[in-house]
């Protein structure tokens, strides 16, 4: 048959060359390759997580298992691939499942047991088996007898799979996806407390812990040679008065970096001109807030101006820097901007790679702009989650 012998109300099947085309074809490829494919996807899961599922009972039963969810879920990618390139079925790719925050077996086990993707595509690989030996017969028939009416039979049975893939091989829900992105998001916060922890730690062993440790060394000394040697006695003493001085001011600073005093009386307006007045170039700062965010977001958006005013003193050689606060809807953003040399990355060092983790941990966002020879556009936003009623000014 042609295209020159088939006329459109004649009843009969469309003309070969329009019915025949690189759809069809790729659907009939899909179709055929449907039966070898579920085969070995369902002698995967029947052996594994059947015999995983039976030893469950003893030791290695649970690990087992876990290990065959973990390989169901490279099935799903794989079959999620193909429909894209032979059926044009657009699926999001689930959220990889992350690592658990605090390590371990049982927890890595426990997470892959309780993955709701990699058992989806379980289902998927015992349904396929049937529905893959009925395609594969049909499609088989239809090249050799029924060809005609081929490439309507193949665009049923490949609407069918495409219904499958979309049905059981798709992110379940937005709620699956935020709970995966919460998992990885709880490990960043739990890095970067215990990164602050150590700082803390450190600052106080090296700083005031040392110095105050000198000043009762020095009070000791002095005491003894209060009655023998009354002058060095007082020159020990005015020391001491010094190192007790010097001890405070690192203390405070020491606390300022924890949560500034000024941030938590006064709020963002405030908090960010003291900051500013310690960067080594001129900076303007802007807040327009009417009210003011969480307690929580307060502190991380002060200590993102702060990180990023460190490092326009450390790296920027800028003559000029501005601070932007301002509420959209409810986002609060953060805008810094230094006529600076540019170049700055997020993999350069400086710490924006950490600013960035940081704000995604609390669903906020990251932009950084920075070409060679500047200006320096520094962009974040973080959910503005007003104070409670109990927790606010």
């Amino acid at each position: 048959m042609t295209a020159s012998n088939a006329h459109p109300d004649n009843g009969g099947p469309p003309p070969v060359r329009f019915a025949f085309d690189r759809r069809t074809w790729k659907e009939v490829a899909h179709l055929l390759g449907d039966f070898p494919l579920s085969l070995l996807a369902f002698v995967y899961v029947a052996v594994t997580v059947v015999v995983g599922v039976g030893l469950s009972v003893t030791v290695i039963g649970l690990p087992l298992l876990a290990l065959a969810l973990a390989g169901a879920r490279g099935i799903g990618r794989a079959e999620r691939a193909r429909a894209r390139a032979l059926l044009g079925v657009e699926v999001d790719e689930p959220s990889p499942l992350g690592r658990p925050a605090d390590g371990g077996l049982v927890p890595w086990v426990w997470s892959r047991l309780k993955d709701p993707v990699a058992w989806r595509t379980v289902l998927y690989s015992f349904v396929r088996l049937p529905w893959g030996v009925l395609t594969f017969a049909l499609t088989l028939v239809g090249l050799i007898v029924l060809w005609p009416v081929l490439p309507f039979l193949a665009h049923a049975m490949a609407s069918a799979d495409r219904a499958m893939v979309r049905g059981l091989l798709s992110p379940s829900d937005e709620l699956e996806r935020r709970i995966a992105e919460l998992e990885s998001d709880r490990g960043v916060v739990i890095d970067t407390a215990a990164a602050d922890l150590r700082r803390i730690e450190r600052d106080l062993h090296d700083g005031a812990q040392a110095r105050l440790v000198a000043l009762a060394m020095g009070l000791g000394l002095a005491k003894e040679k209060l009655l023998d040697d009354p002058d060095a006695a007082a020159a020990m003493v005015d020391e001491a008065h010094g190192e007790v001085k010097l001890a405070l001011q690192e203390l405070r600073d020491l606390a300022r970096g924890i949560h500034p005093a000024v941030l938590t009386d006064r709020g963002l307006d405030a908090a960010l001109s003291a900051i500013a007045s310690r960067c080594t170039a001129p900076v303007t700062v802007t807040v327009d807030l009417t009210e003011r965010p969480a307690e929580a977001i307060e502190g991380i958006a002060y200590f993102t101006v702060s990180e990023l005013l460190q490092n326009v003193s450390k790296h920027a050689q800028a003559t000029r820097v501005s601070v932007d606060v301002w509420r959209t809807d409810e986002r609060l953003l953060i805008q810094v901007v230094d006529d600076g040399r540019g170049g700055a990355r997020l993999d350069g060092g400086t710490g924006m790679a950490g600013l960035a983790e940081r704000l995604g941990a609390v669903d906020g966002l990251f932009a950084l702009d920075s070409p060679a020879g500047g200006p320096t556009t520094v962009t974040a936003e973080l959910p503005w989650r007003a104070r409670t009623a109990h927790g606010g000014r």
